[in-house]
């Protein structure tokens, strides 16, 4: 059956798709496993520290299958999908460790195979032969996930619901040229490309500074504005909602037409295709996000990341089906939401994370629960840029963390050069999760305590007496990866 996002045509092209991978999973099992977040959550470290974890036997004590020594052996295989990029993890891995660099952001989709040889928990299995488990890490920008939303959206919709965000507080001084520029612009004028070109721009413009760290905004549809890639500049890409929309229909020829016919071929071109070819296509999936980021940047971000992730889960297809649905229509049965970077806090305010990161996602979790899918939340760091210390201050313990801030980052007046490590106090979130759900009046005295965030460079790993690289340092990424894979190595 077709979904509001879906046809019966694109239902028909999934089953197939399915059932080829089905063939392919009695021969070799198979875990696709996708990797999304809104930007800088956190995507490319996360997949590189699973892969360095089990490819160089990392310390996972909560990944049972780990802790028990059932993994024989992790390596890398070339992937099945030779039309998407793979996922350079060398190079990754190498400016974490080598260089003590973050990778760059996700910018489009790529994918990994990593093959783990295991031991099979059952004696009765293990008498037979021993395990193997191909996962297939998909990972994709969060930003093409809150395009989705729009397959069930016409032109006229789209366009109600963008300047409505736009007009809100927090976005009106940024939306400002955009709206101001199309207020001026008869929809029914003759099409015009100057025009075109010139909305798309503007709204564009918008889009990226509600990214910026000053607003840390996650609602950003269409999100191949902020990532074109091999599109920019196509007519696909070169259109605008337009407000005040008139309640007649588009004449033909009409600037207004053009924008239509732009925005319909934007989702049969890029969303659609995107939807079928991959978010169909997973088992499991991970959501990273930077509630750190958005708490930092006050209620109206907490609240846009609430938006976003609602908008985000509800595109999955969570469930599951029995073995005979299961043959034409894959389902994601297990989605786990990390709140990154728990490093930047002490560990008594990780539990305080966690408690916020369920809030956020309270109301679309009961759609993803109600499916029959399992959802679960957790605080973690999959690389850990910092420890944990105690320093006396005016005759009490304060709990610091320690690391190497990047270079050019402040802290106070003091500007950091990326090499000296120094010691901050992080500040404590709240005990209740919903101070950051609340307005808070700016003439009154703010209730919540400052968080400080910090940069800092990727830990330094230390070497073994033969010149080996230990494994990348972390918080909870055993915990995750007993919860994404745990039953499929059992």
């Amino acid at each position: 059956m077709s979904s509001p996002i879906t046809s019966f045509t694109d239902e028909a092209l999934i089953a197939f798709d399915t059932l080829a991978d089905r063939a392919s999973n009695l021969i070799q099992p198979t875990l696709r496993l996708g990797v999304t977040g809104l930007s800088r959550a956190g995507k490319t470290v996360f997949i590189t520290a699973l892969v360095h974890n089990l490819l160089h036997g990392g310390r996972l004590p909560m990944f049972e299958a780990a802790h028990s020594g059932r993994l024989a052996r992790s390596f890398l295989e070339p992937q099945p999908d030779d039309a998407v990029p793979r996922f350079q993890y060398e190079d990754h891995a190498a400016r974490m460790i080598s260089d003590r660099i973050w990778p760059d952001s996700t910018r489009a989709i790529s994918e990994l195979r990593l093959v783990v040889e295991y031991e099979s928990a059952s004696g009765w299995n293990r008498f037979f032969s021993g395990g193997r488990l191909c996962l297939d890490i998909v990972d994709y920008p969060g930003e093409w996930l809150l395009d989705l939303p729009l397959l069930g959206q016409d032109f006229a919709a789209f366009s109600l619901n963008a300047a409505s965000l736009a007009r809100s507080p927090v976005r009106a001084d940024l939306a400002a040229p955009w709206l101001e520029k199309a207020g001026t612009i008869d929809p029914h004028k003759p099409a015009d490309e100057a025009d075109a070109r010139e909305l798309a721009r503007l709204f564009t413009d918008y889009l990226r500074a509600c990214k910026q760290d000053e607003r840390a905004l996650s609602t950003l549809p269409p999100g191949r504005f902020l990532m074109p890639g091999d599109l920019d500049g196509s007519p696909a890409l070169t259109f605008a909602p337009l407000p005040n929309l008139p309640d007649t229909p588009a004449p033909k020829g009409s600037l207004m037409a053009m924008m239509e016919r732009r925005y319909e071929s934007y989702k049969s071109v890029v969303v659609k295709p995107f939807f079928r070819e991959h978010v169909a296509r997973l088992d499991r999936q991970i959501v990273l996000i930077d509630a750190m980021q958005a708490m930092n940047a006050g209620h109206e971000a907490v609240i846009d990341l609430e938006r976003a992730l609602s908008d985000v889960l509800s595109c999955f297809r969570p469930g599951s089906g029995s073995l005979l649905t299961s043959l034409v229509s894959r389902r994601i049965d297990k989605v786990l939401i990390a709140a990154t970077k728990a490093d930047h806090l002490h560990h008594e305010s990780h539990d305080r994370l966690e408690a916020i990161a369920r809030r956020i996602v309270e109301r679309a979790s009961s759609h993803i629960g109600s499916s029959g899918a399992d959802i679960e939340v957790l605080a973690m760091a999959a690389v850990r840029a910092t420890r944990e210390a105690t320093v006396r201050q005016d005759g009490e313990e304060l709990p610091v963390i320690v690391g190497t801030p990047l270079d050019g980052e402040r802290i106070g007046g003091e500007l950091f050069d990326g090499k000296r490590k120094t010691a901050i106090f992080p500040g404590d979130l709240p005990k209740n999760p919903d101070a950051f759900f609340k307005a808070v009046d700016a003439a009154s005295k703010p209730p919540l305590p400052d968080i400080n965030i910090v940069r800092f460079r990727p830990p330094l790993i230390e070497e073994t007496e033969n010149g080996i690289k230990l494994s990348l340092p972390h918080i909870r990424l055993d915990r995750a990866l007993d919860y994404l894979l745990g039953d499929r190595l059992a």
